[in-house]
């Protein structure tokens, strides 16, 4: 492999991003020894590894992490030549990154940010690590803290809290058993809460956040949400009131370069009048009424 192509580059962020071969088959529809085969060629045409492999799966060495930032370049330049074309042949697409329960939530509101007139496609990054907008990963990104990148631009959305939050009619629960996200997928402070104050007591563990409420509405046990996730859902009660420290204020991060573009300023505003209309609900003022 020579001169490899942007194809097998694509892969390699694939790899880098999902952290295996499996979640990058996921993504791009090869099969893991295919994509395995083809990280070993990359690395070979450079005459060093790219990643450490283990049994938990692959992670960029120095000289990964190295390429990595160069191609998350090539992809931007190759985003903004797509964009290019589609703004030409009608249909743009934004992308929009965010966390597990902000997509849930937005997904819930999806009428109010794109239309049946609107003639651009929304696509929806999930994951509780932030995307890189400095090189196009995304178009918008929603962030609890706010950026330190000179190139982005950003608007405060408001506050959002956490509880703890049980089913009204537990069942078999007996006290104050925990449920969470296994620690080292616990990335955001309210995942890291239930192993920082009450790790004796967890019972069960996920992958995923998306379980949380599942279990919770199950009977397994307690767990911590966002104050609009539970608050919304009569079937939940609060644990105590809300948990101060992880209060945080939440923020819309575009690419300075990006953010006059139509399509994205459009979905932009509509984001930014779809939170503020529920700005109580974030903030953990409009707990749910059982009646």
């Amino acid at each position: 492999m020579k001169n490899a192509n942007w194809d097998t580059y694509e892969l390699f962020l694939h790899v880098a991003r999902h952290g295996g071969l499996s979640g990058a088959a996921g993504v791009s529809g090869l099969s893991p020894a295919t994509i395995g085969r083809r990280m070993l060629e990359l690395e070979n045409s450079f005459g060093r590894p790219l990643f450490v492999r283990s049994r938990t799966g692959y992670r960029l060495t120095s000289e990964g992490a190295l390429l990595f930032n160069q191609v998350l370049e090539m992809e931007g330049a190759a985003r903004r030549i797509e964009t290019f074309r589609q703004e030409e042949g009608g249909s743009t697409l934004v992308r929009i990154s965010c966390g597990t329960w902000l997509a849930w939530w937005i997904s819930r509101n999806i009428s109010a940010l794109q239309t049946d007139t609107d003639n651009f496609r929304l696509d929806l990054f999930i994951a509780e690590r932030r995307a890189s907008l400095a090189h196009r990963e995304s178009d918008i990104g929603i962030r609890a803290f706010e950026p330190e990148e000179t190139n982005l631009a950003s608007q405060r959305l408001g506050e959002v809290a956490y509880a703890a939050y049980r089913a009204r009619d537990p069942g078999r629960t007996t006290g104050l058993r925990w449920v969470a996200v296994a620690e080292d997928e616990a990335i955001s402070a309210y995942l890291r809460y239930p192993h920082e104050h009450a790790a004796a007591k967890i019972v069960v563990t996920v992958n995923r956040p998306r379980s949380l409420r599942d279990l919770v509405l199950g009977g397994a046990g307690v767990a911590v949400l966002p104050c609009f996730v539970g608050d919304q859902d009569v079937r939940l009660e609060r644990v105590g009131e809300e948990i101060p420290s992880l209060r945080h204020t939440q923020w819309m991060v575009m690419n300075n370069d990006d953010r006059h573009r139509h399509d994205i300023r459009t979905v932009v505003d509509r984001m930014s009048a779809l939170v503020r209309r529920h700005a109580d609900l974030f903030a953990g003022r409009r707990p749910a009424d059982p009646r």
